[in-house]
């Protein structure tokens, strides 16, 4: 119960700077009253309780249950026995590895920020972005992320590495996409990392970092979410090359099909 309160003390603290500028500016810079004022202060007083539940819900919930998953997996009875003195290979973690893809998949999926986007996207480009083809591109950028980000502490290799690869691969796709498709793409990466996703991937990047001997949480647990952010990008401007060279393929046999139909196909 003194968690609870904790938390919404906390959120209430939060809360209070935003409700400065909003009332400040509504009545010392626009000087004009709130309407339905009462209605606002509820709606305020719902989003403090929402937040603070929410918050309550991770560290009680979500938080836990990343890093048990993580130290569950990696224990005994999911690792192949060893001799003594014998090192473990990073192809021992493969229950890791598949929950780590499935948990990214299936949290990105059910991201209410990823679905409000892809139907707005689908909304303002007229149906030629399918908004479930979206969300399952940025689905399978994200679970290949997390996979990744996985493998990483596994092996121990540095964040930065990673990190630095997949930007210079956004960077060479940045330059080949059709360019409606690239500010979404960038926008993909940070409306996926959200409220349900962050919370699983944090908390099982640490669990896994403590569970694997000679890892640090700090060094190794974290970094996850950079992983997460990129891949999404990287995978939605693959999806729209992909569909723009087999719009070029299918126009080129079009045309060919013309040609030979003609009255003079030689000229």
């Amino acid at each position: 119960m003194m968690d609870a309160w904790l938390i919404l003390r906390g959120t209430l603290l939060d809360l209070v700077p935003i409700a400065a500028v909003i009332f400040g500016f509504q009545y010392l810079v626009i000087r004009r009253r709130i309407p339905h004022l009462g209605r606002v202060l509820l709606g305020m007083l719902m989003v403090l309780l929402g937040l603070a539940l929410f918050l309550f819900g991770l560290e009680r919930a979500l938080f836990p249950l990343g890093g048990m998953m993580a130290q569950q997996l990696t224990s005994a009875e999911f690792l192949p026995v060893l001799g003594a003195g014998i090192e473990r290979h990073w192809t021992d973690y493969y229950w890791i590895y598949l929950f780590a893809f499935a948990i990214g998949a299936s949290t990105t999926i059910a991201e209410p920020a990823l679905i409000a986007v892809s139907l707005k996207a689908g909304q303002i480009s007229g149906g030629t972005i399918d908004p479930l083809m979206l969300r399952l591109a940025v689905a399978l950028g994200m679970a290949f992320g997390i996979t990744l980000g996985t493998w990483r502490i596994v092996m121990g290799w540095p964040l930065q590495y990673f990190v630095v690869g997949a930007y210079l691969l956004v960077i060479a796709q940045t330059l080949t996409s059709p360019r409606s498709i690239i500010p979404l793409a960038y926008d993909s990466g940070g409306v996926t990392t959200s409220t349900i996703t962050v919370p699983v991937i944090a908390a099982l990047g640490l669990g896994l970092a403590s569970a694997i001997p000679g890892r640090s949480p700090l060094l190794d647990g974290f970094g996850m979410i950079a992983l997460a952010c990129l891949f999404p990008i990287i995978t939605v401007m693959g999806y729209a090359q992909i569909a723009q060279l087999r719009r070029k393929r299918r126009q080129a046999d079009h045309d060919a099909r013309r040609h030979l139909d003609s009255p003079n196909p030689g000229e």
